[in-house]
């Protein structure tokens, strides 16, 4: 197994409680005297700085939302003076403002550090060709895997996100060896390469790092066959720092969380009580290094659990498990808790359809409905309507045997289902809720 920094990446638990805690104590501090919001925050719950002496003591501190980087929009959260802001990265926006982070150089470099980690994980060294097909520009994706490439001296090909004849034709040109991009878009570069008559044996592809978005194992192992790869699920988000949180290993048991970086929480996200390791909740991030933008009890709102046992790759970090979906993303579907992720399952077990889907939710005379869009493959399309409906019934069938739920099934043309060179859009909910 190879590492980028052993030393952190292998460090023990004692020392690294000790590594947690000096660091805790100096941003608490630095977010106290600061940023007058922590200050305020810490202010009403009665807390000074010196009252925290221990990762122990994180619980006691106030949570940090999604909605608190809003409201101080732009640069209320901001640690240091704008002078030392050297990159600015913002959310998409599709909800309200925009959350906007900034890095000062230290932070540019923390964040190539993990990415580095990252990258070499999934197997990428000096002599790796990594083709870079996350969006560049104020998504963090593209610039922050990129910067992680550099750092271990790959040849970076920085096509950003789009483009997708383009993209095989570099892919088969360039000798790409590992790819960075959504799980979505990989399958579609996949089912584009079949297309082209493209033979993953034409292609010097061996592994690629796949995130912003849920995705299942069963998608992980379609995209494996049919890119001939070994698929890495990578975990960030733009608060915190970008891609680079956590990432797996090639033993696939769980990402392991940078936590000399990153300290992670798993918390009942009704009750906000911190609930054991192995239990599943929401997943809370505090910055330990991080100068410009450091957040302390951040909600991310994703749906996890955390492992603390030895890796067998050597890795002590503690590893979170696969998302399996946002408590803001979950549906609640007459009483059910329901996931995206869930369903995709469902469609890749059965294996008989296009792993493009689309769920369209709707309340109809006080009810709630499902009905799942599922694509057929160009052969089913063709095939007789006897089978169509038998392959419909099966999903059905399985739906509601996983989910408890029933669900409409409609089986729709091939590339009916837009595609997204980003992060893909599963679920329509026409409720008014």
């Amino acid at each position: 197994m190879k590492f980028w920094n052993p030393t952190y990446e292998c460090m023990s638990r004692e020392e690294m409680t000790r590594v947690q805690t000096e660091r805790l104590i100096n941003t608490v501090k630095k977010i106290y005297h600061n940023v007058p919001f922590y200050r305020d925050k810490m202010q009403k719950k009665g807390i000074e700085p010196g009252d925290i002496k221990s990762i122990d003591d994180l619980k006691n501190l106030p949570f940090t939302y999604k909605q608190d980087l809003r409201d101080t929009y732009p640069y209320g959260l901001f640690a240091v003076p704008l002078s030392e802001i050297v990159r600015i990265h913002a959310s998409s926006g599709t909800t309200g403002r925009q959350t906007v982070v900034g890095y000062t150089r230290r932070d540019l470099d923390t964040w190539s550090e993990v990415m580095a980690r990252t990258l070499t994980s999934a197997g990428g060294s000096k002599e790796s060709f990594i083709q870079v097909a996350y969006g560049y520009g104020l998504f963090t994706g593209g610039l922050g895997t990129h910067y992680g490439a550099e750092r271990i001296g790959a040849s970076v090909i920085p096509i950003s996100g789009g483009n997708t004849k383009r993209q095989l034709q570099i892919m088969k040109d360039f000798g790409t060896t590992l790819l960075a991009c959504t799980p979505s878009y990989a399958l579609y570069l996949a089912e584009e390469m079949e297309e082209a008559g493209i033979k993953k044996e034409d292609l010097k592809l061996k592994s690629g790092v796949f995130g912003a978005e849920p995705w299942s194992t069963n998608m992980r192992n379609e995209i494996e066959e049919r890119l001939g790869i070994m698929a890495i699920d990578i975990y960030g988000l733009s608060e915190i720092i970008g891609p680079g949180v956590a990432t797996e290993c090639p033993c696939k048991c769980g990402l392991h969380i940078q936590e000399d970086h990153f300290i992670p929480e798993i918390i009942d996200p009704v009750t906000e009580e911190v609930l054991p390791p192995g239990t599943k909740g929401e997943l809370v991030f505090s910055t330990v290094t991080k100068e410009g933008l450091p957040l302390i009890r951040y909600r991310t709102r994703d749906i996890s659990s955390l492992n603390y046992e030895v890796c067998e790759c050597g890795r002590t970090l503690v590893r979170m498990s696969k998302v399996t979906g946002r408590s803001d993303d979950m549906l609640i579907i007459r009483g059910v808790n329901v996931f995206p992720s869930q369903i995709e399952s469902v469609l890749l077990e059965i294996g008989e359809t296009a792993p493009h889907y689309l769920l369209i939710v709707d309340r109809i005379e006080n009810l709630d409905s499902l009905e799942v869009w599922v694509e057929m493959t160009p052969n089913l399309f063709s095939d007789e309507v006897k089978r169509i409906e038998d392959i419909e019934r099966k999903i059905r069938k399985e739906i509601e045997s996983t989910l408890g739920i029933n669900a409409k099934v409609k089986l729709v043309e091939p590339k009916s289902i837009e595609r997204s060179e980003g992060k893909a859009k599963r679920v329509i909910d026409k409720r008014k809720l």
